[in-house]
């Protein structure tokens, strides 16, 4: 007898519908996955028949079982086949009835005792069925909430002996709690007022918010670059619904998503120690090409702390994305593209050992060794970096002194100049424009670099609320170029 259920695999962050065909025939007994599975989906054939055996449900008599997953050219990765081929293999025994499986699509991981686990990629797989016509998605109850995202109801279940029982219409769909959207989490992140000190470190991070522009600060050891970079998530906007469908659908993919939990609303931040690999930070891996830190920062801000620690190649893998907001990866058995259009703040000391800029230590670094240092990054990477700013090492007046202003003043701030920006650009004034031509002449500015100034400019011009970009707008923006602590 013949049988077959929908499922969806995963390719990057896109669903490929596939079909999960159940044969059993009079035979020698044997039980064959095809189709080109990977190991966790031929061990899919322990799981489905201990958790069939668990359920109470009987084991197909014949000998021979065939589970056929097509389109048989793609690589079918991961334990999310478990419940499909199992529902196709009791359809097909005659314990289930023959058009039960019809309008639904079925994904998720059977234990040894039949009960199901939640498995990574559930939104996608319910857009897969979305986009199929399929009405219903049979899941792990934990993954109920994120398959109705997508618009498909779920038919979340805790055992395949339950999800049997539906298909037999012995009993509803059961009744799952609505996703939640993380609005709330936004009170989690750590506030401005914290920062004592450090106006100018500050102002940076408001244009960097307002402007959505890439920001680089270097100086010593404990000046508050890390504190002031984990605070750029509180002072920006939430996300609407596209782009946090977008983010939600990325952390679906890559198991970030906690049970129950909907839209991602808080812009992600991201944080990869800099020994991260190449494979890690821009995507990819030797099992199935996962999204890396780039594409998990998507909408969001990627923090390198220790910039120039990190891998020469995995930097330089920065700059395709960084233009184009999205990454490619290749490999021998297909392309993968997955969106990066992400915020990138980075940390640095000016010299190896830390003590340059710091006034009360004294610098143990050759001239050589700091040059060295300094190579690590190459021009075409800072030319990335719209606001580059020396971090001063704060007084202890400052450090001592009352707290500084809050994020939500400076967020209303920042939505105000986001909106102005998007309602009408600004044109810059003809002393701006000479202002910034003779910069380019005396400074070295590249094109990218000119282009970039302007926008920070206009920015500038947006926060202060200006009818136009005026040569003060254009002085403050070529302030935060390549500071000399960084260039001589």
């Amino acid at each position: 007898m013949l049988a077959r259920t929908v499922t969806h695999a995963l390719v990057g962050i896109e669903p490929r519908r596939i079909e999960v065909e159940a044969h059993i025939e009079r035979g020698l007994k044997a039980f064959t996955i095809v189709g080109l599975p990977d190991k966790a989906c031929q061990e899919a054939k322990e799981r489905v028949r201990s958790g069939i055996s668990s359920a109470e449900l009987g084991w197909p008599a014949a000998g021979r079982i065939t589970i056929n997953l097509a389109p048989a050219q793609l690589r079918k990765e991961g334990s999310g086949f478990d419940l499909p081929i199992a529902l196709a293999l009791l359809a097909a025994s005659a314990q289930l009835p023959r058009d039960a499986l019809d309008g639904h699509a079925a994904f998720g991981e059977l234990a040894l005792d039949g009960r199901l686990r939640p498995v990574p990629g559930a939104l996608v797989a319910a857009e897969g069925a979305r986009r199929a016509g399929l009405r219903r998605l049979l899941c792990a109850a934990e993954s109920g909430p994120e398959v109705a995202l997508a618009g498909v109801e779920p038919v979340g279940v805790a055992h395949l002996a339950e999800a049997v029982s539906y298909l037999r219409g012995e009993r509803g769909p059961p009744d799952l709690p609505p996703p939640s959207d993380d609005f709330e989490t936004l009170a989690d992140v750590p506030d401005l007022a914290d920062v004592r000190g450090q106006e100018r470190a500050r102002r940076a991070l408001e244009i960097a918010a307002a402007g959505r522009h890439n920001l680089l600060m270097a100086g010593p050891p404990g000046t508050g670059k890390t504190m002031l970079a984990r605070r750029l998530p509180g002072i920006l906007p939430l996300l609407a619904d596209e782009p946090s469908l977008e983010v939600t659908r990325i952390h679906s993919v890559a198991g970030l998503l906690a049970p129950g939990s909907g839209l991602v609303r808080v812009p992600p931040f991201r944080a990869p120690h800099h020994a991260a690999s190449v494979a890690g930070l821009i995507g990819g891996g030797h099992v199935g090409i996962r999204p890396g830190e780039v594409s998990l920062a998507h909408h969001g801000v990627l923090f390198l702390d220790e910039l120039p620690e990190f891998q020469r190649p995995a930097l330089e893998g920065l700059r395709q994305p960084l233009e184009d907001g999205f990454v490619q990866v290749a490999r021998v058995t297909g392309r993968v593209t997955f969106p990066a259009r992400f915020q990138l703040v980075a940390a640095m000391n000016l010299c190896p050992c830390g003590a340059r800029g710091h006034g009360a230590a004294e610098c143990s670094c050759t001239p050589e060794r700091v040059q060295r240092y300094r190579e690590k990054l190459s021009r075409a990477l800072l030319d990335r970096f719209d606001l580059l700013l020396a971090v001063p090492r704060p007084r202890a007046v400052e450090l001592a002194g009352a707290p500084a202003e809050p994020s939500t003043p400076v967020r209303e701030r920042v939505l105000a100049a986001r909106r102005r920006l998007r309602e009408q650009p600004l044109e810059r004034t003809r002393a701006a424009d000479e202002l910034l031509t003779r910069a380019v002449d005396r400074l070295p500015l590249s094109g990218r670099g000119r282009a970039r100034v302007g926008r920070v400019a206009e920015t500038i011009a947006a926060l202060a609320a200006a009818a136009s970009v005026e040569p003060e707008h254009v002085a403050e923006a070529l302030s935060f170029r390549p500071p000399s602590e960084l260039v001589e």
